[in-house]
């Protein structure tokens, strides 16, 4: 018998000490979590801003939104808030419905929540058999893994397990599952790692689960996350108030690379040849990077939460004098 999916909606937050150092909310600020998840972040940022202030809680999850509320109510019911369902690639519509000027601390903490992992009906999990679904939306996403593996040519298979899994043995993969689905479709989560693991050397078996990095590329692509990160950053950029600040925690080397350019790319002052007598680039810092090199989370905490391993924060702060350039 399947789980219900409306069981609690459990999160520990990751680096929470961390982002409530970083983020320094103050009371009646406007917070705002663009990876609402169960509110663990939410949760502690709402305490330092109520009774004054707002915070706002996106995710693209019912069920995520439904726990959030809940959580809200009994912990901290005298907190303004304002929960919104949709993906923070549409910060800009979103915070337009939440009625707000600017907003004075952002939080991102990418990725798949262990809800989504810990619920098999969902599909993430390499552990468990289920339906090959990933989406995070089911209810606006129509692409699932299963089209993923069972439609995508060889090619773009091998293109994706390579870009957002970094799975060296990407081209014997895809072409095991081109194999595999020529006899008949490859429909479940475990149906597809016996695919995977016969696709490997033994010795590759024997490392890390053989399709750990297989599922993060097919997380990737099936809910094109590092476009939306990076649309989500440039927004966050825009509504930020000056003094704002800005804190995203990523999970893997594709995503903190997406974090780091874009708060360089926002950060840079004049590109014109230094000979030019007058600036013609027209480009002005807007953001003041605060991690040079990202924050980890600390040993007592990986003992309480191993999810917390790969953890990257990058902050940056929204300077006096921003203002955007065209475009962006």
């Amino acid at each position: 018998m399947t789980r219900s999916l409306t069981v609690e909606y459990q999160h520990i937050p990751v680096m929470l000490e961390e982002v409530l150092h970083e983020l320094d909310p103050q009371r009646g600020e406007i917070v705002c979590d663009c990876t609402l998840g169960g509110a663990g972040h939410t949760v502690e940022l709402a305490k330092r801003v109520a009774p004054d202030g707002l915070s706002i809680g996106i995710d693209q999850d019912d069920m995520a939104l439904a726990a959030a509320e809940r959580r809200f109510a009994t912990e901290v019911g005298e907190a303004n808030h304002r929960f919104l369902k949709g993906n923070f690639e549409h910060l800009d519509d979103l915070l337009l419905q939440a009625s707000v000027s600017e907003v004075d601390c952002f939080l991102f903490d990418i990725g798949v929540s262990s809800p989504q992992l810990d619920i098999p009906e969902r599909g993430f999990s390499y552990h468990e058999d289920a339906p090959l679904d990933m989406r995070m939306d089911p209810g606006n996403n129509t692409l699932t893994a299963a089209e993923v593996i069972n439609h995508y040519n060889e090619a773009d298979l091998t293109r994706i397990l390579r870009v957002y899994g970094d799975e060296p043995c990407a081209p014997r993969i895809a072409r095991a599952v081109c194999k595999t689905r020529a006899t008949r479709p490859i429909r479940t989560t475990l149906e597809l790692v016996d695919v995977i693991k016969e696709a490997m050397p033994a010795a590759k078996r024997r490392a890390k689960h053989p399709a750990r990095k297989t599922f993060q590329a097919l997380r990737i692509e099936v809910n094109h996350e590092l476009d939306a990160l990076e649309r989500g950053l440039e927004a966050a950029a825009r509504w930020a108030a000056p003094g704002g600040r800005i804190c995203v925690i990523s999970y893997h080397s594709l995503e903190d690379r997406i974090v780091k350019h874009v708060f360089g790319e926002l950060s840079r002052g004049c590109t014109c040849p230094p000979d030019l007598p007058v600036c013609v680039c027209g480009n002005v810092p807007v953001l003041d990077v605060k991690t040079r090199r990202p924050l980890v989370a600390g040993e007592e905490e990986l003992e309480a939460n191993p999810r917390a391993r790969s953890a990257k924060m990058r902050v940056a702060v929204k300077r006096e004098d921003a203002s955007l350039p065209n475009g962006m």
